[in-house]
């Protein structure tokens, strides 16, 4: 029996991965347009960056509310709320721009990112939804919204940037407003996960306890490597090239979209590699893509060193992220997911939110080759911790529903 009861799981999978399309593409518009904004509105261009870092410090700072919120009034809402809170958002970053307030488009931004820490649920409550046989396939088909999401967000901030006569992008974040009002839409046809009877009844475990699993940790460090390098080399790639190095905003643009298609595409077969080469492989793998970014960026700036860099970038990123979010969900019982989730998300963000604050001041301060050049320690430290859990303790056992049943 399955410890977590949803009527229609696919409905909600299908819906969840219908909101991680409209909702992904606000924070990949903020990733295109946000550090161009950041450098008309700052007072120096060190700070060019700092509404994408505000944008993830949103994240981090409501990864635990976000969880516990929804452990009280349930997913569905919990989605609904965050997803108005980011309406009001959008129109308050068109406002700002408008002002020419860079401490108000960096507070928009905040908020904006407070509704992706809601959205990271998204993949949760997938696998919350489904068999745990197929939770991979779960969190892969919620992944796949974020192709369309990534085509979107560039697409949309381009084509809208002069809609509104009050300053340029002013309506790109009048369009993003309207987007989040059809996320909350979909929402309303979420159904809410139930917890059985036999699952709620599990004695829960206390966090210390959780942690000390390297299954566990090990999760959550593929989580942070990920976030953490890919936020550092996105967030400074469109200073490098259109602001550093001088190439087109276009193809600017069309280096993030493929980059965040790359991210989430692979999610059509990352599950299938799963199930037959084995999570901590398929981390591997993905590493080593993330490593060979970071190499080619050392090579060359031309437009296809960019491009080729940031397509590994993402499928390094999808690899290594649906990896360890599908390790991560074998290592707590289901009356324990709100709390091991919040802890494995603010651990994420808050370190992405230090590497994305980071972007801009190494890429002013030393150079686009030193900002790749420190990434490679923290990636070959991970493939270490990878080898060493994949020997220490290859048959580890993970929570399963007879488990919980027997609680």
């Amino acid at each position: 029996m399955h410890p977590l009861k949803v009527h229609n799981p696919v409905r909600n999978v299908a819906i969840l991965s219908l909101s991680q399309m409209f909702g992904l593409t606000g924070g990949v518009m903020g990733v295109f347009i946000g550090g161009i904004i950041g450098i008309s509105l700052a007072p120096t261009p060190v700070l060019a960056t700092l509404p994408i870092t505000a944008s993830i410090i949103g994240v981090a700072t409501f990864t635990v509310p976000a969880s516990f919120l929804m452990k009280r009034i349930g997913r569905k809402r919990g989605f609904q709320t965050a997803a108005l809170m980011a309406f009001l958002a959008a129109l308050l970053a068109a406002y700002a721009i408008y002002l020419n307030s860079f401490a108000l488009y960096c507070t928009a931004m905040f908020f904006i990112g407070g509704n992706s820490a809601f959205m990271q649920q998204y993949r949760f409550a997938a696998v919350e939804s489904v068999e745990p046989r197929i939770s991979g396939r779960a969190v892969s088909i919620v992944l796949l919204g974020g192709v369309a999401g990534g085509l979107l967000g560039p697409e949309i901030a381009r084509r809208t940037k002069d809609l509104l006569p009050y300053g340029e992008y002013t309506g790109s974040y009048a369009a993003l407003s309207v987007i989040f009002l059809v996320v909350i839409l979909l929402m309303s046809f979420l159904e809410n996960i139930q917890v059985t009877k036999q699952a709620a009844g599990g004695e829960e475990r206390p966090m210390r306890q959780i942690i000390s699993q390297p299954g566990f940790l090990v999760a959550i460090l593929a989580g942070v490597i990920a976030y953490s390098v890919m936020s550092l080399i996105m967030t400074a790639t469109p200073i490098s090239m259109h602001s550093i190095h001088g190439h087109t905003l276009a193809a600017t643009g069309l280096v993030i979209q493929s980059h965040v298609v790359a991210m989430y595409l692979p999610s059509l077969i990352t599950a299938s590699i799963i199930t037959r080469m084995g999570t901590l492989r398929v981390m591997g793998i993905g590493v080593l893509s993330i490593a060979l970014c970071a190499v080619l960026n050392l090579i060359g700036t031309q437009v296809y060193n960019f491009w080729s860099a940031l397509v590994l970038l993402g499928i390094g990123w999808n690899f290594l992220f649906v990896g360890g979010t599908v390790l991560l969900t074998r290592y707590y019982l289901p009356a324990e997911r709100f709390k091991a989730q919040a802890f494995n998300d603010f651990s994420i963000f808050g370190v992405q939110a230090l590497a994305s604050l980071s972007a801009g001041t190494l890429i002013y301060l030393t150079s686009w080759t030193f900002l790749n050049a420190i990434t490679l320690p923290a990636l070959a430290a991970m493939i270490l911790l990878i080898v060493y859990v994949s020997r220490a303790a290859p048959g580890a056992p993970v929570i399963s529903p007879s488990l919980v049943e027997k609680t």
